[in-house]
């Protein structure tokens, strides 16, 4: 999740145990409050909200009562049970006639209130006919906004956009590969992983030509930073020989004077 920056994506929280995601989830709240909160000014002064949205992982009363309490719109998927399956049970019959060679997509908007909520709340569910499958795909989702179905779905559904980021830290930086044999070592080694991601990012983000822009991280890995190179020492220089096979000089140059814009420029001296 990034708040204040896209080139800041990923920050790893270690919990001992095989736990599932939302259990413990106080220190969680406690950092995405601060985290959230810091968010909001920046966007604040720009006239903008900044909602949250979260998978089922986050379905519980204290996460939804904690967003409320703090004023943030939330989308977070809920799991199904007999009760909301009854609530749309027209939209999961098969459609009369011939099966369409489309996906065939029907809404719903309706309030339900759990045995353990203290006040109802609004879901919005989503029905999939897919042509090839013979049951239709449900999902559940529990908002507070005040948007269409349509819009929520589409909101939430960018959420998949960090799950992309996951799987090219997996690929690009291979930071499950987590060998050590105490806790604390793998800890700091996948610390040090998502800091290389975020130091990648940050490089494709502010310092990549317009040819370039568009470059996976495991591109920039093997066509920019692991290639191989010739030192040559002088008496007054060194000199990197490099082939110009991946990065032709000229956009090597452009690279680094994009590196160089990021430093701030010097303060004029009053004296």
């Amino acid at each position: 999740m990034h708040l204040l920056s896209s080139a800041v994506r990923v920050q790893p929280i270690w919990r001992s145990g095989a736990l599932r995601p939302a259990a413990r989830q106080h220190a969680q709240r406690r950092r995405l409050g601060r985290r959230l909160e810091a968010g909001r000014g920046a966007l604040s002064r720009q006239g903008l909200a900044h909602p949250f949205p979260a998978d089922a992982g986050f379905a519980n009363p204290e996460v939804y009562q904690y967003l409320e309490g703090e004023g943030i719109k939330y989308a977070i998927r809920l799991p199904a049970n007999r009760v909301l399956q009854e609530r749309i049970g027209y939209l999961l019959k098969r459609p009369v006639g011939r099966p369409s060679l489309d996906v065939r997509r029907s809404y719903a908007n309706f309030t339900y209130q759990a045995g353990s909520w203290t006040k109802p709340r609004r879901i919005v569910a989503k029905v999939e006919w897919h042509p090839s499958e013979l049951y239709p795909r449900v999902g559940f989702i529990i908002t507070n906004m005040a948007r269409p179905p349509e819009n929520v779905v589409t909101f939430y559904n960018k959420r998949g956009t960090c799950e992309q980021w996951i799987k090219e830290g997996k690929g690009a930086i291979r930071w499950t590969r987590l060998s050590c044999h105490s806790f604390a070592a793998n800890a700091v080694r996948l610390q040090l992983h998502a800091l290389a991601y975020n130091l990648g990012n940050f490089l494709r983000t502010l310092a990549t030509p317009e040819p370039i822009k568009d470059w996976s991280l495991t591109s920039l890995k093997e066509r920019l930073i692991k290639i191989g190179a010739k030192v040559v020492s002088h008496g007054r220089y060194v000199a990197f020989q490099m082939a110009e096979v991946s990065i032709p000089r000229n956009l090597f140059a452009e690279i680094l004077r994009l590196i160089a814009e990021l430093r701030p420029s010097p303060i004029a001296s009053t004296a």
